[in-house]
């Protein structure tokens, strides 16, 4: 890999893992559209680490809360908040974890394809749009139950197709069942924890029993850059999404999935 992709790869990456426009369809289409060599294993495990610190370390002292609680609710104390958020986690993981299993070789035969990018980008965009437009937002992330955790696990489970984008589609979910934008972006990113950290130790595994060679300096810095990006999307997504909502990632979403689709249709 040259250092342009590189830097351009980590940097989409970690912006657009924790942004609802798919980091899936933007890793996919430069090697589709530029022509550039794909990026390989090893660099999907390094910036997809890069990505998984800079949640962990963003929501370091949610995460710690929610483990202490989680572990403590096993004894005299019981539940808490923060160990039923604990819960609604891994059980939102579980749907994921199912559908990857089941449908991963569908998907990288049949899904990773521009055409399916651009439906997706353009069909789940404005299922985002209407979410936003008709959501109440008359809960928190504590009033989450576990049924709209399920529903949220399943949502994300979607996401394993192409162009979806993960934090947008359990975004979506969250919004349409009550939640407002803080709580259903942080679950959003905290769901992604163990969702990331699981795809990465399944990565690393594979990664470790096969033979392919190695460019540490390369996935040093992918990582590196992937972790600067993503912590600076989080801070500033979180700061502002209230104020102005999804409907720049909406337009965004549009304004992409329709120009591949020209594209696709003129070269």
């Amino acid at each position: 890999m040259t250092i342009l992709a590189i830097i351009v790869l980590a940097i989409i990456q970690g912006l657009t893992e924790f942004l609802p426009i798919s980091s899936s369809a933007h890793l996919i289409l430069p090697s589709q559209l530029l022509g550039w060599q794909d990026q390989g294993l090893a660099f999907d495990v390094a910036v997809h680490v890069g990505s998984l610190l800079a949640v962990m370390i963003y929501f370091r002292k949610e995460i710690g809360d929610i483990v202490v609680a989680w572990f403590k609710s096993f004894g005299s104390q019981g539940a808490s908040d923060d160990s039923r958020l604990g819960w609604y986690i891994l059980l939102a993981t579980i749907p994921a974890g199912l559908a990857a299993q089941v449908f991963e070789d569908l998907i990288e035969q049949h899904l990773r394809a521009a055409i399916v990018i651009a439906i997706t980008t353009i069909f789940f965009g404005l299922v985002l749009w209407w979410a936003d437009f008709k959501a109440k937002e008359t809960k928190n992330i504590y009033q989450l139950n576990w049924k709209s955790a399920l529903l949220i696990g399943v949502a994300q489970a979607v996401a394993l197709i192409p162009g979806t984008s993960r934090s947008g589609i359990t975004m979506t979910a969250g919004l349409f069942l009550g939640l407002n934008k803080q709580s259903a972006a942080r679950f959003s990113f905290l769901l992604s924890v163990p969702v990331i950290g699981g795809m990465g130790l399944i990565k690393t595994v594979q990664l470790a029993t096969g033979d392919t060679a190695v460019d540490w300096q390369a996935l040093t810095l992918g990582a590196g850059l992937s972790f600067v990006a993503a912590y600076a999307c989080i801070f500033l997504f979180l700061k502002y999404i209230e104020r102005m909502g999804m409907l720049p990632f909406v337009i965004y979403r549009l304004i992409l999935g329709v120009g591949l689709l020209a594209f696709l249709l003129y070269s």
